[in-house]
């Protein structure tokens, strides 16, 4: 079972049907972005209070899931 269920949630008109932590505009691509850039979790919990540390391992596992396909188109 994944994860990320109860955590993230895709609705249409919200933030263009990109998945988001539930509750919340915050979408899994910016707490990507925000780690990717260097950003801790402890920083980003400081930020955005209605993150939980379960949310943000809900985004990684949710990319994760994604990520898990037969084939991934790489851009050159």
């Amino acid at each position: 079972m994944n994860t990320f269920v109860e955590h993230i949630v895709i609705e249409d008109g919200r933030r263009g049907g990109r998945p988001c932590v539930r509750g919340t505009r915050i979408t899994v691509g910016d707490v990507l972005g925000w780690l990717a850039g260097g950003m801790s979790e402890a920083a980003i919990l400081a930020d955005f209070k209605e993150l939980t540390a379960e949310d943000i391992r809900a985004c990684l596992s949710y990319a994760a899931a994604e990520m898990d396909h037969a084939s991934v188109t790489v851009a050159a």
